[in-house]
C-alpha cells in the first residue's frame, strides 16, 4: 500500500512540474510574439529595418533602490533612464523608463526581452516591453499614462 501511494505522489509531482514546465515555455512563446507583432508593426509603419530608432522601454519595480540598481546597469549600457514613483492609488511601486537608440531587428528585440525581464525579476520587478513609433505593447501604453 506505501509502495502505491508512493508512487501516486511521483506521479502528482511529475505531473505539476509538466504543467509548470509547459506554462513557462508558452510565456515565453508569448513574448517573443509580441516582440515579433512589434516589430512587424514598426515596419509597416514606415520603420527602416536598417536605421536606428528610438525604442523605449519600461519597467515596474518595489522601490527606489531597486530603481537605482536597475538605472545603474542600463546606464552602463548606454540607456538614458528615469523613474518616478506611481501614484499611491495605484500602489506602492515605482516606474523606471528607459530610451535607447538601436536598430530594430526580431531576433535583437526578443534576446532584449529575456535580458531586461531577467533584470527587473532579479530586482523584484517586472519588464513591462518596448515601444517605439507607434508601436507598443498594451502594458507599455498603460505605463506612460
Amino acid at each position: 500500500m506505501q509502495l502505491f501511494i508512493g508512487l501516486l505522489v511521483l506521479a502528482a509531482v511529475v505531473a505539476a512540474l509538466r504543467v509548470y514546465l509547459t506554462v513557462r515555455k508558452l510565456n515565453a512563446q508569448r513574448d517573443n510574439d509580441w516582440d515579433e507583432r512589434l516589430v512587424k508593426n514598426l515596419r509597416a509603419q514606415g520603420g527602416d529595418p536598417f536605421k536606428p530608432h528610438e525604442v523605449d522601454f519600461f519597467f515596474d519595480l518595489p522601490d527606489q533602490p531597486a530603481c537605482e540598481t536597475v538605472s545603474a546597469v542600463l546606464r552602463e549600457r548606454e540607456y538614458t533612464v528615469d523613474f518616478r514613483r506611481v501614484e499611491p492609488e495605484r500602489g506602492d511601486r515605482y516606474t523606471l523608463h528607459a530610451q535607447r537608440n538601436m536598430r530594430v531587428s526580431v531576433p535583437d528585440m526578443q534576446a532584449l526581452t529575456r535580458e531586461l525581464s531577467a533584470l527587473a525579476t532579479q530586482h523584484g520587478g517586472r519588464y513591462d516591453g518596448w515601444a517605439a513609433a507607434g508601436a507598443m505593447r498594451p502594458a507599455a501604453r498603460a505605463a506612460m499614462r
